[in-house]
Formats: structure tokens, sequence, C-alpha cells
């Protein structure tokens, strides 16, 4: 919360024990005295908030407007376009999952991803990115920012150090007009072939490419596949993690919101564009998202654990041609080499390329009766799609080869029902294939 009005909430350590953040999400940032004794935060439905005196509202403006160097950061209650109590309690503890600075919260994940983009290109630069991207991130990327004289090079997800140095020297060459590169944006695992990025590779070869500038472009990454529980990119390297709130922090399919955690001097820059833009999380959908992280790492948990039921089973089904599980990467490869580094668990999202084609996952699809034809992930309930046809329908043809989305991939999101159960549904599904 503002700092004028931060309650004494719940600490983070006990002594010299630091609590786990699953403990922390019941009750920090939140001081009942201040609501009534209410157990829970009110949702906090107003548009505006009231001043105490005409010198107090001034002050806060000065905050918002970034008069005395504050970061866009009031030191109380503004306007909701800018900030309110369930948001800043939901910054608070989603800060504490990746040990971060700062944090801000957005109406959909899309948002936070446009506007961290925003806050930090300029016509002239170039954009490195990661490949796959979610195909939204990618449009705004290699659609949009073109438009407007913005420019991007992208490499494949487990891309090795020497290809991460050609990739940097070749995007300092493809700026233009006194430009620069303004980010490196990765996606790991990404969405939705599950391949990983090599994000303290992608640190090293920015720190010998763009050494000699003031400032480094700075790392971002979408982390919502395997994050806030299974991959914490901000140790690797990274300096901003994403996520799509939507997906595990949500956890029910029920709300759209998105985050940035990271380093407070760039979220400070992030947090300017969104005071001017708006596309903060709406009150009633942060409260839900303080509901939804109490129980974060034990849904994560039950579903990462029945999927690893579950692929084990798909693996080894005749119709079934691999399966693309973080669990079941080659001894001794690379990919199995930064997961060692980089990820404490193999998630419960994973790809399934089936034998044959479109014809056969849309059979497979159709079939099912537990698990729900959707797109999306991270829910209670399980879900598949085919990426070729739905989310990445719009990915040029060639571009969707080049990345392994092919039509016979079906990507599943395990929920939390029974492993045996869903093992059910897919046999079942499998024999219409």
């Amino acid at each position: 919360m503002t700092e004028a009005r931060r309650p004494k909430d719940m600490e983070t350590h006990i002594g010299n024990h630091k609590l786990d953040p699953s403990t922390l999400m019941m009750g920090y940032g939140f001081d009942p005295g201040l609501s009534e004794g209410s157990l829970k935060p009110p949702i906090f439905l107003t548009s505006t908030f009231v001043f105490e005196t005409a010198a107090e509202g001034k002050r806060f403006f000065e905050g918002i407007t970034n008069k005395h160097g504050s970061g866009g950061k009031a030191e109380g209650l503004v306007y909701s376009r800018f900030n309110g109590p369930n948001q800043e309690i939901l910054e608070d503890r989603l800060k504490i999952w990746e040990d971060a600075e700062a944090s801000l919260t957005f109406s959909s994940g899309m948002t936070a991803i446009a506007i961290l983009l925003l806050s930090f290109v300029r016509p002239g630069d170039v954009v490195i990115h990661s490949g796959p991207l979610y195909a939204a991130t990618e449009t705004i990327i290699n659609k949009i920012f073109p438009q407007f004289g913005i420019h991007y090079i992208d490499f494949p997800a487990g891309a090795s150090r020497e290809e991460l140095d050609e990739v940097m020297a070749a995007a300092k060459a493809k700026a233009t007009n006194g430009g620069r590169v303004a980010m490196i944006y990765l996606e790991s695992p990404g969405n939705p072939t599950n391949a990983l990025v090599d994000v303290e590779a992608v640190a090293a070869a920015r720190a010998v490419a763009f050494g000699d500038q003031a400032e480094l472009p700075p790392i971002a990454i979408d982390n919502t596949f395997l994050g806030p529980l299974w991959a914490k990119p901000l140790n690797d390297g990274a300096d901003i993690s994403v996520y799509s709130l939507t997906k595990y922090a949500g956890g029910h399919s029920d709300l759209v919101a998105g985050a940035l955690v990271g380093k407070r001097a760039l979220l400070d820059k992030v947090r300017l564009m969104r005071n001017v833009m708006g596309g903060i999380c709406d009150p009633n959908t942060a409260w839900m998202l303080l509901r939804s992280l109490e129980t974060l790492e034990l849904r994560m948990t039950r579903a990462g654990e029945s999927a690893e039921k579950i692929c084990e089973y798909l693996r080894d089904h005749p119709k079934v041609e691999k399966v693309g599980y973080l669990g079941f990467l080659e001894p001794g490869s690379r990919q199995e080499d930064i997961y060692k580094r980089h990820c404490t668990g193999a998630g419960s999202t994973f790809s399934l390329y089936l034998k044959g084609g479109e014809r056969e996952a849309f059979a497979f699809l159709d079939g099912l009766k537990i698990a729900n034809l959707a797109v999306s992930l991270g829910g209670t309930e399980t879900l598949a799609s085919a990426p070729a046809a739905m989310t990445h329908l719009s990915v040029p043809d060639a571009r969707k080869a080049a990345l392994g989305i092919t039509d016979n991939l079906v990507r599943i999101s395990i929920g939390v029902e029974k492993a045996e159960d869903l093992i059910a549904d897919f046999e079942n599904a499998l024999r219409g294939v």
C-alpha cells in the first residue's frame, strides 16, 4: 500500500526465520484494524479518494506526475486509474514470490506487455526476442511496432551463447537514426512448445554486447507457464518477470489480469506510462486475485503432480508421436541443462504431438469429456486446445513450421482433477483418433 497509509501488516520474518511466500499470502499488506476488523480486505469500489487537505492532494499529485522523482508513486490514494487499496495489497504480495523490489498490476497480461514495451521503445530502436512467443505478443513486436519505425530480431528459445552473441551484434547494427537496442524480451517456456530459454546466457551475452553503454537494455521474461513456483528468472539475470495473472495466479478461469515484477527503477518508468494510459487492474479483480494467491502453491503442486502421471501415460501411447513435457528432456541435452539451472518443477502445461495432423488433433479434442476444449491454462480445470488453429492462427505458416507449432500439436493444461480420471478421459479420446 502507499507509504503514508501502510498498515502494520504481517512481517516477512519471525526473528531470523524468513516466512514462506505461501504463508505471507494470508495477510501480508493488510491491517484488519484499518477496515473495521475485517479478516479479509474489503473491495474498495470507488473511482476517487477524498483528500484531508488541499495540500495533501497537491503532494499526492506531485507523486503521480513524478514532480520530485517518485517514479509515479503517490504518498496516498488518489484516483483508481493510478492506485487503490486492493491493487496495492496485491502488488505487495506478488513481489514476494520472486523477492522482487516492485510489482505493478494490469487489466490483462497483454496490457502489461504492451505498456511495458511502450515504456522503453522509440522509433529507430530494436527489440530482441526469443521464439516462440505468445501470438499476441509477437503481433505487437513484429507487426505493430514496425509501423512506427521500431525493428526487431529474434532467436530460437534454445539458442547457445555463441548464437546469442551473434544476435546481440546483429541487433546493434540494425538500429537506425540514433536508435538502440531497447529491450530483450523472452518467453520461457515458449508458448506452446515448452522450449526453454537460457536466461543466464542471455544476461551474459548482454553484458558483453552492451557493456560500453550507460544502461543495459532490460531483460523482460514472460514467466506465466512456470512462475512463480517453478521458475524465478530474476535470480538468473532477468530484470522483469511478466505474468498473465489470468493463468496460475488467478487459477480459476474467472478473471483476466496481468502483472510485472522486478527492479523498481525499471518499473517506475512503466508506472508513469500506466498512470497516463490507464490499464490498472480493477478493485474487484484484485480482490479475487488476493483470494487465489492464498491457494497458489497448493493448486500448482497438485496440478504438477498429476501432470507427471498423465505424461507418463501419454508418452507410451501408440497414437502419440511425442510429449513436450519438461520432465522428459533428453539427458545431457542443452534443454535439460537449462531446466536444471533455471527450474524447480516441470509444470502442468505441456504439448502433446499426435501421430497425424489436424484431423487427428481435432478428433482427440472433440472426444474429451472431462478436459475442456478451451484456450488458456493454469486453471483448476483441465484445458486442451489446438494452437496452430487457435491461439497461433495469426502466425504465418512458415514461422509456425520453424517453431514446431504443427497441426498435430495439442496444448494441454492439467487442473486439479484426479489424475486417474483424466487418464481415463484421454484414453477414451485417443480411441476416437
